[in-house]
């Protein structure tokens, strides 16, 4: 499995949106589980929301209703929906592919939200 590519990021004012993308090749692309994280400068790594292989997604508590994730198996891609953008948004945000225990990490993208 090659690792999964993320992009989408970029600089954003509050209360903007934002949509990121991972797309990972394969052919068995629907059968990961596929999680977006983000990272601060200083601060550990922490999920945003995940998306199952059966569809089901979770969600930090802290980003219910302005985070949605969604997956197209048929593209091979998983989006992260961000909307009402705050500046404590601003992290690298990447992409896990995990299946059997097993685990593939993107290389991250950035988001800014800055006035």
């Amino acid at each position: 499995q090659v690792p999964p590519v993320e992009s989408g990021g970029g600089l954003v004012q509050p209360g903007g949106s934002l949509r990121l993308s991972c797309v990972a090749s394969g052919s068995i692309f629907s059968v990961y589980d596929v999680g977006w994280y983000r990272q601060s400068p200083g601060k550990q790594r922490e999920s945003v929301a995940t998306i199952a292989s059966s569809g089901r997604t979770n969600y930090a508590d802290s980003l219910k209703g302005r985070f949605t994730i969604s997956r197209d198996n048929a593209k091979n891609t998983v989006y992260l929906q961000m909307n009402s953008l705050k500046p404590e948004d601003t992290a690298v945000y990447y992409c896990n592919l995990a299946w059997l225990g097993r685990n593939y990490w993107g290389q991250g993208t950035q988001v800014i939200v800055s006035s």
